[in-house]
Formats: structure tokens, sequence, C-alpha cells
């Protein structure tokens, strides 16, 4: 189906920070996915030099339950809970600054809330280095190495800190259709955390890596001040904006009132608490189980990163339309977006169930890292996957709620609910079947959460087409389930991990094609062009 994209409403003339020209808005989107995808990959040089230094044992699964720190305030912070507070928000200080006379709405609302903010992190991050111990004995009761636990999770408890302004750094250019800066904040943090691995880990052991974790949350803020700086002189400039009236003390814009943040913050807080669950109950099984957890939930959530990059340059479109009262553009991007993500993940997780053992082999099996690490792995990466999908749709709904800068619950719910059904299934998969039983409750529990999303989505204001986009996801799983038999047979013609995976792989996406334009997957196209010609009505 060829979609026909309406303007927006005209932009206001306060405006100019917004790209007038397709080509370069398209560069911009085109640039923003590779440092994303640069991201991820040194993500992966980052694990593999984990696993190459450290392997998996005792020392590794103390370092993971400090990691959890800033896992959660990545979430929290980052991608989900502060984004879908602050962009919003933004996006409607913009539209409220061509609208009306006075102060900016933008340095207003940076004045009532980064001050605060700071305080808080602050605050936060002090409590959390002190209350380390308590902490680990929550995350993983009966670990062994508690105290080099300790150490890490004091370490890592300074990124609550830089993560926080780093979130809001990215929100604020986000808002402002500046996407560069932001997509380059992981590179800048697994740099850090590589470099001291590489330098200190033989005189600190795990410690480096927690150090590193340190190191580069203060270089995820430093890469975006200058961004930030610029753009906020250039707006000086181009409109003489005069210095705007602080807001009352004590009360902050209406988009950022405790009504709107609760929500958002139980639904990330929820969706973060699954990883939280996850080294709880692996915590009593034999040493590595952690690690290995770790190991194939990064590699198989690979997918799942390369699916929303395009969520992140569409979220603040759709939180700019839906302020500008666009409520069928709005609706049409998500149904894009829901298509496209679902596209990318499904032919990703058939790579993933097809080829685990030869990925784990090529990516880790070196070092500290054995055979039997290996296998412990791929078996759990496979369960892993099963969750993709619907990990890749909670993101994808998620920024369609929240980009609506109003109260809402129905999100936390289903987050909630979701959370409930992975305790329960871990708890009783455990005992029977260890690790996979862990990662088999998460694909369960997250699967679960996302069909009440894409449910709920149909009775909201930009009110999706809940069966059409479920049967295009339907045709989709169908042209996965093909290309994992295609890629699981190519894998099979060589005994060599590398070919194998590379001829898996070339026949996973020849019968991914195949099938799904078999199957009439009308929005199929939009994979080859949702940056170029979708993004050029946008801004």
């Amino acid at each position: 189906m060829t979609e026909t994209v309406p303007p927006l409403l005209p932009a206001p003339a306060a405006a100019p920070e917004h790209p007038t020209s397709g080509r370069l808005l398209a560069r911009a989107a085109f640039l923003t996915a590779v440092l994303t995808l640069a991201g991820a990959l040194l993500g992966l040089l980052r694990d593999q030099a984990f696993a190459h230094v450290f392997g998996a044992d005792t020392d590794t699964d103390a370092f993971l339950v400090a990691w959890t720190v800033p896992e959660v305030a990545a979430t929290l912070l980052i991608e989900d809970g502060l984004a879908f507070v602050l962009v919003p928000a933004f996006s409607l200080a913009l539209v409220a600054r061509g609208r009306q006379p006075g102060p900016d709405p933008v340095r207003a609302l940076v004045a009532a809330t980064l001050p605060r903010l700071m305080l808080a992190l602050a605050a936060g991050a002090a409590v959390l280095i002190a209350a380390a111990p308590a902490v680990v004995a929550v995350l993983a009761p009966g670990l062994p190495a508690t105290g080099l636990a300790v150490d890490c999770t004091r370490l890592t408890a300074t990124c609550v800190f830089s993560f926080g302004l780093t979130g809001y750094c990215s929100a604020a250019l986000r808002g402002h259709g500046r996407f560069l800066a932001p997509a380059s904040i992981y590179v800048a943090y697994n740099v850090g955390i590589i470099g001291l691995l590489l330098l200190l880990g033989g005189a600190w052991g795990v410690r480096a890596a927690a150090a590193g974790v340190a190191l580069g949350g203060v270089l995820m803020v430093v890469i975006q001040v200058p961004a930030l700086w610029r753009s906020w002189r250039q707006r000086e400039a181009a409109l003489a904006v005069p210095e705007p009236r602080r807001a009352p003390a004590g009360r902050a814009p209406r988009a950022l009132r405790l009504a709107l943040v609760a929500p958002v913050v139980v639904f990330a807080l929820s969706r973060q608490t699954q990883v939280l669950i996850e080294r709880f109950l692996a915590a009593p099984l034999p040493a590595g189980a952690i690690s290995h957890l770790n190991y194939a939930q990064k590699v198989a959530q690979m997918p799942m990163v390369l699916s929303l990059m395009l969520c992140t340059v569409t979220f603040p479109v759709i939180a700019r339309a839906l302020a500008a009262g666009d409520t069928e553009r709005a609706r049409r991007r998500v149904e894009s977006d829901l298509i496209v993500a679902g596209t990318i993940v499904l032919l990703g997780a058939s790579v993933v169930v097809a080829c685990a053992p030869e990925i784990i082999q090529v990516l880790f099996q070196r070092g500290a890292f054995t055979l039997h690490d290996t296998d412990a792995t791929a078996d759990v990466m496979r369960v892993y996957a099963l969750g993709l999908l619907g990990q890749t749709l909670v993101g994808v709904l998620a920024r369609s709620y929240f980009s609506e800068a109003r109260p809402l619950w129905y999100p936390a719910c289903a987050m909630l609910a979701g959370l409930a059904a992975t305790a329960v299934a871990g708890a009783l998969a455990v005992p029977v079947w260890g690790a996979p039983g862990i990662a088999a409750a998460n694909a369960l529990g997250i699967t679960l959460t996302a069909l009440a999303l894409l449910w709920g989505s149909g009775r909201r204001r930009t009110a999706l087409s809940v069966r059409w986009v479920g049967g295009q996801l339907a045709r989709l799983v169908v042209a996965g389930c093909a290309a994992t038999a295609a890629c699981r047979w190519g894998a099979g013609l060589t005994s060599s991990p590398l070919p194998a995976l590379i001829v898996g792989s070339v026949l996973a996406v020849v019968a991914f094609t195949v099938t799904a334009r078999l199957l009439r997957v009308r929005e199929f196209c939009l994979l080859f062009r949702p940056v170029t010609r979708k993004l050029w009505h946008a801004r």
C-alpha cells in the first residue's frame, strides 16, 4: 500500500531550527542511524572484550549485579522515562513559542525543570552509593562475591546523575529536531568503558569495567553540550529572544506536573524490573548463569535496537503532530513505524534463533569464554529471541501513548501485568529449565504487555487500526518462520561458524523478502524508505 502523507500544519514563523530541506533532514536521519548502529556495535565490542578478559564466573556475576544500576538508569533517564516526559514537553513549548508573545516558553521550561532535576539526581546517586550493600542484598541474595558487587555498585551509581543530564540534553535536542549528538551518546559511553577495561582490567579486575561505566556517563553529557550550546546561541541570534521570566517557585510547567510524570516513571521502572527479576531468580543458579543471561540478552536485542532507531527520530514528529492537532498524521506514522520495526526485528530474530551457537562462537568464544559458556549462552539466546517482537512493539507503542503529553496510566498497568506474568512464570520455570526458563518467562511477560498495548491503542485519540496492524504483523511472523528455516538450512551446509553465519543470514534475507511479498505485506517496502520520504513532511 502506498501511503499518502498529508503535510503538517504550517510551521510557526518562530521555529527555524527545524530543517526546511528534505535533503538536509534525510541526511541528518541517515547519520543518526549510522551513529546509533556504531554505538550498538561498540556495545557488542565491549561485551566481547569483557568476555575475553573475564569470561563468565563469580566475578562477572558480581559486576553484572552492579550493571543493573546503569541498565535501570538508562531506561528511566535516557531511553524511556525522561524522554517520554520531556520530548512532548519541548514539542508543546516549541508550538507555543510561535503562537504567543512574551517570554520564550522553551527557556522557561528549562529554567523551571533543570535545576530541580539536577538536585534530585545528585541526591539519588548519593543515596544509592551509601545503600550499595543493601541494594546488592536485594538484587542478588546469596551471591558469593558480595563485597566485589558492592564496590562495583558504588562506581556505577554515579551514572544516576550523568545519565539524567544525558537524558535531559537528548530530549531537548530531539525536541528541537536535532538528532546527531543524541545518537552519539552510546558511542562515547562504550568508548569510555572499553578504554578503562583494556587499560586497567588486569590490575583492577571487573572494577575497571565499573569505573568505565562512570567515565562513559560523563562522556555522554560532554558530547552533547556543544550541540546544545550552538542551538541555544543560534536561537538567540536569530530571534533576539529577551530574557524570560522564571516560572514561579514551586510550580513547574503544566507538561511536567506529577500527574504526567508518575505513570511514565511507573512504566519505565516496571519495564526495567524484568531484568531485576531475572538477576534475582538466577542468583542461586550455578556460577556464570547471570553472565550467560546477560550475554544472550545483549546479543539477542541487537535486532530490537536497530528496529527502534526509526522510532527515536519519529517520536518528536508524533508529539509535534499531536500538539498541532493533526491526529491523522500521528496515527499513520505510528502504524508505519509498527510495520517497519516489526519487519526489522523479525528478520533479525530469525537469524538469532537459527544461528545462535554460531553467533556466540564467533563473538565470544575465546580467552576465558569456553565452549561450555557458548552452549549455555546460545540456549538462552534462542529463547530470548521469542520475545523480541513483543519488546519492539512495546517500544513503539509506548512512544505513541506518551507523545500526547497528558496523564496515561494504561501503559503502566499493562507493563505491571506483564511483569507479574514474568515473575510467576519465572519462579515456576527456573527449577525445571534453569536460565532458559528465565528467558522464556521474559518473552511471555513482554509479549502479553505488547498485546495489551496494541489492543488499547485502538481506543485512543489516534485510534490505530488494530485489526489491520495485527494482520500485517501476523504475515511478518510467517515470513520470519520461513527465514528461520532457510537460515538454519544454510548454516548447516558448513561446519565453520563464520561462513555458516554469513550463508544463513543471506538466505534468511532472501526467504523473508520473498515470503513477505508473496503474503502481500503492504508496507514492506517502507523498510527501505522510512527516513527519506516519510520524514520530509515531518518537520
